[in-house]
């Protein structure tokens, strides 16, 4: 799934153009949708006749969604799994995954390619009926190592199976969890109210730094629905089971948590004060 540094790489693509007109400016004229269940809200009826002619005034990112300020409304879309926006000229073929394709009125479409048919549209008039449950954004300058502190106070849960809430903090998923914990050298089954002040810190840091690595290499390409990014090339342990640790040279182990595949160094990361 696109976590926090794949989603800011799309929208930093879209707002520049890289070879195609930017987005920002842009006016809707229609849309096509081949896989109905990608638009939540409004319905589809109400969602055509209410994008049609809006202009496309920003573009920014809250978590892992995209989130398209037009003239009349907010567009938002979450990639989900397999997830993915690009700029194409109406001319050129789709793709067999483009189930969701908005045509612009300067000859381009933005295409929404879905392979597993996961991902989600919404329109509304206050963006906050989607984005308000969500945490803190990590690299906010607001999101301070005591806002994290305050935020963990009354928590009782496995560190790893909290980070990945998306209520708790937002952005982060199984590749940068695995990373961050692995930088704070925190184990990823401790219990949130068990991390002392210094812990914190360092998990804060190790959070930033993680989200801040991946944003660098333009995210992570570890999959067919990934592009372009490099990030993969520098995990400390995400994938990396069996390989040693960069640090000691420990192999690193892989366990469940939160039905997630999770990697870690038994060395660095000891579970010894759980």
């Amino acid at each position: 799934m696109p976590e926090l540094p794949e989603v800011e790489t799309i929208v930093r693509a879209l707002r520049a153009g890289n070879g195609a007109p930017p987005l920002p400016g842009q006016r809707v004229m229609q849309v096509t949708v081949g896989w109905p269940r990608h638009i939540v809200e409004p319905s589809l009826p109400a969602f055509r006749k209410r994008i049609r002619g809006r202009e496309i005034k920003e573009i920014h990112r809250r978590g892992k969604y995209l989130v398209f300020t037009l003239d009349e409304g907010t567009l938002l879309i979450h990639l989900r799994m397999s997830g993915d926006l690009l700029i194409a000229p109406s001319v050129s073929p789709r793709g067999p995954y483009d189930h969701t394709v908005f045509h612009l009125q300067n000859g381009w479409e933005l295409r929404f390619s879905d392979a597993r048919k996961f991902g989600r549209v919404h329109l509304v008039r206050d963006p906050n009926t989607v984005l308000g449950k969500l945490g803190p954004e990590p690299l906010a300058k607001s999101f301070t190592p005591l806002l994290l502190e305050e935020i963990l106070k009354g928590r009782k849960r496995q560190v790893k199976s909290l980070l990945l809430d998306q209520t708790f903090v937002a952005g982060l998923g199984n590749i940068y969890t695995d990373e961050a914990l692995h930088r704070a050298k925190l184990h990823p089954l401790r219990r949130s109210n068990s991390l002392n002040r210094e812990e914190i810190h360092s998990l804060w840091s190790g959070i930033r730094e993680s989200l801040q690595m991946g944003i660098r290499h333009n995210g992570a390409s570890i999959d067919w629905v990934y592009r372009g990014g490099s990030f993969q090339n520098h995990f400390l342990v995400y994938k990396r089971a069996g390989e040693p640790c960069v640090y000691c040279l420990t192999p690193i182990q892989r366990i469940v948590v939160a039905q997630r595949g999770t990697h870690f160094c038994p060395s660095c990361q000891q579970e010894s004060t759980v």
